[in-house]
Formats: structure tokens, sequence, C-alpha cells
């Protein structure tokens, strides 16, 4: 793992509130039990043309679980990972083809429960220090990979509310004609908040739980 030592500016800021705020305002989390299965996604932010971004994928419309939902590349524990960072840094490599001798591992974060599927998802933030072409390295798991600009996601304009049948309101992003919700939603709000790069935006601009593809592109239904 690294230092913020060497960080651009904006990048310190959200390794410090990883590795700080990020805990206290994670423990609202409900936390896993012993039945879940081990997971861990690779928060990965880097720069393009000194632009920060963040690596999202769009999962594969026939997955079992959380098929066509905008995600942080991850996956399941494998017994020859050595642990969360190991799990992440195959993960991202399997799925978007990111070599991981030029990512940096900042910290990694206390382990948080996906109900819908009882994962146990260890987030794991990274730099990306060496970037590389990213592509659909696993058609059977990704639809799409992007990298989405955090100026972007922290503009109020791009921000609203998803509300789930149970009554339930959580964080959503449109960023670069998608729609970004559930868990790396919530994760992403949750970090931003804590390393105070979120702007103030209207909580009241709520729209129903997607119903078709999780990661909606602008003029493709479900929103």
């Amino acid at each position: 793992m690294t230092t913020a030592a060497g960080l651009p500016a904006w990048m310190r800021r959200i390794a410090d509130a990883a590795t700080g705020a990020w805990a206290a305002q994670a423990g609202q989390w409900p936390t896993p039990d012993d039945s879940a299965r081990e997971s861990a996604v690779l928060m990965l932010f880097g720069e393009t043309d000194g632009r920060p971004d963040v690596l999202l994928i769009e999962r594969a419309a026939g997955l079992r679980s959380h098929a066509g939902q905008a995600a942080f590349p991850g996956g399941g524990a494998e017994p020859d990972d050595g642990g969360p960072v190991g799990t992440a840094l195959r993960e991202c490599a399997e799925e978007t083809g990111v070599d991981p001798t030029g990512v940096e591992v900042i910290a990694t974060l206390p382990p948080l429960w996906l109900s819908v599927s009882n994962y146990s998802v260890t987030p794991v933030l990274a730099w990306w220090r060496e970037p590389c072409e990213v592509r659909v390295a696993d058609p059977a798991e990704v639809a799409s990979v992007h990298r989405v600009p955090v100026s972007e996601l922290t503009d109020p304009a791009h921000r609203l509310q998803v509300r789930y049948p149970s009554g339930y309101t959580g964080p959503a992003f449109r960023a670069s004609g998608l729609l970004i919700w559930g868990f790396t939603a919530g994760v992403l709000s949750t970090l931003f908040d804590a390393a105070g790069i979120a702007e103030p935006w209207d909580r009241t601009l709520v729209e129903p739980m997607p119903t078709g593809p999780g990661l909606i592109r602008e003029g493709r239904g479900g929103s």
C-alpha cells in the first residue's frame, strides 16, 4: 500500500477520507454476517488529461445478480488471492484489462454487506499511477467499461435519489450519459461526503428504482 505522498491534491483528500472519516460514515451500513461470501471491489481513481476520474463497469445483462448495473470492477474471492487486495486487482484485470503493476493501493476499507446477494464487499481504494487502455476483457461479465469524470459525479445537476420498492431512497448519479445507483452510488456518495468534495444537491429529485438494466443510458427506459 502507498501513502498520500506524491498524490494529486484531490486524491489526497479522498485518501485521507478513506482512512479517517469514511470509517465513521461507513459504520452506518449493515455489517456482514458469517454466511456472507467474501468479495472485493477496486475503487480505482486516476486522471485523463489532468481530469480526475473513476473506473466503472456496466455488468453484463445475463448475470444472475446485479445484471446491467453500474459497478466498481470486482467480484468473489478466490483461495489464491491472498486477501481483498488480491481479489480486487485480479477481478479488475480480468474484467477491464487493467495492468495491476500500474495501480497503487492506498487503503482497504471496512467490509460492507450487500444484502440482496449476501456478499461481504471490501472496497479497495487505489490510485492509477500508470493508466493503460481499458476494454471489455470478459464479455460474459462486463457489457462496457467507463472512466467517469469525478466532476460529473459531484456536479449537483447530475445527482438525484432512487426510491426502492421498500420505500427507502438512496443516492444516484447521472454521469457521462449513465445512471449509477445502488451499492456503487452509495459508496461514492459516502466517500465524496467524507472527502468534503460533494456539493449541495437537490435531494427532493427522486426517481423509481430502474426495473431494467441498472446502468441506464440516456434515452433508454427504466427511469
